[in-house]
């Protein structure tokens, strides 16, 4: 039997930046469904490549820039968590991509899921009431707008 584990208390400043995260998750899913309905991996990678540069790097470059801080560079979850962008990057930009969408769908899912149910947690308990209200005015909330150009996990 599953453990049911409680919903996370997300701080309203912080929580289009999980927002964020979940359009992650899907990016996963997508990849595996595309590798379960045989898609042409050119195709994934399209929209992989679309996601990563209209999505993913500005979400790293706000973590790394304004939250990460908070916990401080030297701080062991920062450390892990910029070592796993690193290597993300590095998987997007492989050119190898039957290996390189596989490793992105199970490791931006774990990367994922680390922020969201440790670092976030720790940034959460000592940022500022000023730290979150900048973070929160940099972050765009709007509605996320996915490439319809080719739908190929549907």
């Amino acid at each position: 039997m599953m453990e049911k584990t409680a919903p996370l208390k997300r701080k309203k400043e912080l929580q289009g930046i999980s927002h964020d995260h979940h359009q992650g998750l899907l990016l996963c899913w997508k990849i595996r469904t595309g590798f379960s309905k045989g898609i042409e991996l050119t195709r994934i990678k399209r929209y992989a490549d679309w996601f990563f540069k209209i999505h993913l790097m500005p979400h790293f470059e706000l973590e790394e820039h304004y939250m990460f801080p908070i916990l401080g560079k030297d701080n062991k979850l920062v450390k892990k968590a910029l070592a796993e962008h690193r290597r993300l990057i590095r998987l997007f930009k492989d050119q190898e991509i039957h290996k390189s969408l596989a490793n992105i769908e199970e490791e931006l899912e774990k990367h994922i899921r680390f922020e969201e149910r440790i670092l976030f947690n720790e940034i959460q308990k000592i940022a500022t009431p000023e730290q979150l209200n900048i973070i929160s005015k940099l972050h765009n909330d709007e509605k996320f707008r996915d490439n319809s150009n080719d739908p190929f996990w549907t």
